[in-house]
């Protein structure tokens, strides 16, 4: 059984080598920059890093500060002192991680 025959670039006059090829690949994937090209993030990339930082510390302070809201004014109305602070700075805390899992975490498809 013969091979089907690979088509070479346009003006490619031997076969570009494995090396190229896994480079050229890789390069396709992002796990590589291309030659020539520096290995520090652009513009856009530290941009999107910057904006995933901010969201997943505004998520974690965000549920912290409202469970702590909520704590203190079940303990006004029920007139105890710190039970519900308490309580309800742990379960703000697991809320704001479980917030930034969803966001960092490992990204899986639905099935189809």
């Amino acid at each position: 059984m013969a091979l089907p025959d690979r088509e070479e670039p346009p003006g490619s006059l031997e076969p570009a080598s494995f090396e190229q090829r896994l480079s050229a690949a890789r390069v396709r994937q992002g796990l590589e920059t291309p030659a020539g090209q520096s290995a520090q993030a652009t513009g856009g990339e530290m941009s999107v890093a910057m904006g995933i930082g901010l969201r997943v510390g505004v998520e974690l302070v965000s549920a912290v500060a409202v469970a702590v809201a909520i704590g203190w004014l079940l303990d006004r109305w029920l007139h105890t002192t710190p039970i519900f602070i308490a309580v309800f700075v742990v379960l703000g805390g697991a809320a704001g991680v479980a917030n930034v899992w969803r966001v960092m975490g490992p990204k899986t498809h639905p099935p189809r």
